[in-house]
């Protein structure tokens, strides 16, 4: 709770630096396009106005890091682990927007209020990656919520949008329900909203376990519909297979992310206590997420539908690292959505460019021959896959790597042992596609690929580019995650 005489300082500012440069520019694009009207609504400008914000926000996020600690009365607690996630969905941002350009063009789809949407979506991940109050969390979410629920529906010519928005929309809000429910029950016994006082609150309570595990049950069910957990997950292949594909690139990677980050911040410390309690709920949705999505992904044709439910299958193999309960489990989670964002990103950006106008070859069978035809595409499409299955000398390799030796050092070596044999399955459907780019003759599809534009391919060689270096050099990264997997440190 607030003091009667709270006064922001200048620290106070300054940790919130990033948001504010995001709110604002993404304010001012909506302004100008707004005046503008539609003398030209694909103007470039706004991208750049985008990436400039995106690239300031970037900065301040870095700077901040030596300027760490709680902020606006510890509703905001700016440490190492707000750090990083900040400068990934920051990240995740910039190779949205540089994966948007040609799209846009390309569906005359209106440039300037999708990059205001983007920059208002980031800064709702943003607050959430820094909150240490349900309230600030639940204001973050709604932020970065309403942004991509517009996003997903962009294109409103397309009823293929237009399914996508109101599907999440609608299965959107009713789980945001369940986690203002949750925060209320919570908020009813110990009095507070804070992460830190909840702690220690429950640490000494003797309140009913029936009334607390009610709360952290209906917050879960919250969280584990924004990381499309099982079996909370069904929204997530219509919506991933209606929307832009750019916001498919942006969701399954932004806002997944940060949803973790909310989440094992929660669990972490509010419920550390309740711990022991928790963790076979997680176990059984880790287990069930991984089954689900795998298996689920072996009979699909579409590809943006294949890849949403592989990516509900990452999903279940980061909870086996928050079942693990440890800070080697956190820093396993840091390190593993890392790399999953940049090897989703750059998946889905090869199928951003290859859908052509209206997303009209989005079938694993389009992309036969793509190998012989665009080799340089088809080599870094390779990469992504090949790190999404896990294969050595990619970040996906070590990413696994480190979530399942968490889970051996919490002796939970039956979910690392089912952990492993899901990676298995899930190499078929990635493999069935390198199949039909490289020993399959071309298809009309690939006969007529254009040429990749600039910024698209700065966004493949970028994440090609860190997918390798963190499957070759991981501790460029993993000294950074394990060094900031403490909170408030």
């Amino acid at each position: 709770m607030l003091p009667a005489n709270f006064m922001p300082s200048g620290e106070d500012y300054l940790r919130f630096l990033p948001e504010m440069i995001l709110a604002v520019v993404g304010t001012l694009i909506m302004l100008l396009d707004a005046i503008r009207g539609d003398k030209d609504n694909q103007n470039p400008l706004y991208g750049y106005a985008a990436l400039l914000a995106l690239g300031a926000a970037l900065g301040a996020a870095l700077g901040g890091y030596s300027h760490l600690g709680p902020a606006f009365s510890g509703m905001l607690q700016i440490d190492g682990f707000a750090t990083f996630f900040r400068v990934l969905v920051i990240c995740v941002g910039i190779l949205t927007v540089l994966s948007s350009f040609q799209y846009l063009k390309r569906e005359n789809a209106a440039a300037g209020d999708y990059n205001a949407l983007v920059l208002f979506s980031i800064t709702g991940q943003c607050v959430m990656a820094g909150a240490n109050e349900l309230i600030m969390i639940f204001i973050g979410l709604e932020i970065s919520s309403i942004a991509t629920y517009v996003l997903a529906g962009y294109l409103r010519d397309d009823k293929r949008n237009n399914e996508s928005a109101l599907k999440y929309f609608l299965l959107g809000s009713f789980a945001t329900a369940f986690l203002l429910y949750g925060i209320a029950w919570i908020y009813g016994a110990t009095g507070s909203t804070n992460l830190m006082q909840i702690r220690e609150l429950l640490a000494t309570s003797h309140e009913s376990g029936i009334l607390i595990g009610t709360a952290a049950a209906l917050m879960f069910v919250g969280f584990a519909f924004k990381v499309s957990a099982a079996p909370f997950q069904v929204w997530a292949p219509d919506v991933y297979q209606g929307a832009p594909a750019p916001v498919t690139l942006f969701m399954s990677a932004g806002p997944k992310a940060v949803a973790f980050a909310v989440f094992v911040r929660v669990f972490f410390t509010a419920f550390e206590s309740i711990g022991a309690r928790w963790e076979p709920f997680i176990w059984a949705s880790a287990l069930l997420t991984m089954v689900v999505g795998n298996f689920a992904a072996l009979t699909q044709t579409n590809i943006k539908r294949m890849l949403a439910y592989s990516s509900i299958a990452h999903a279940g193999y980061v909870l086996v690292a928050i079942t693990a309960h440890n800070q080697i489990g956190v820093s396993a989670v840091m390190f593993y959505l890392a790399a999953y964002a940049l090897m989703n990103i750059g998946a889905f950006a090869v199928v951003t460019h290859f859908s052509r106008q209206g997303e009209q070859y989005v079938n694993i069978s389009d992309f036969a021959g793509l190998g012989w035809k665009q080799p340089m595409t088809a080599g870094l499409f390779a990469i992504f896959l090949l790190s999404l299955i896990g294969v050595p000398l990619t970040g996906g390799f070590f990413g696994k790597f480190y979530i399942f030796q968490a889970a051996i050092d919490a002796h939970l070596v039956w979910l690392a042992v089912l952990g492993l044999l899901n990676s298995a399955v899930g190499a078929y459907y990635y493999l069935r596609v390198l199949v039909v780019m490289y020993m399959q003759d071309p298809s009309e599809a690939t006969t007529n690929v254009p040429p990749l534009g600039a910024a698209l391919r700065t966004t493949l060689f970028a994440t090609a580019f860190g997918t390798l270096l963190l499957g070759i050099r991981p501790s460029v990264l993993l000294d950074f995650v394990r060094s900031s997997s403490t909170f408030g440190k």
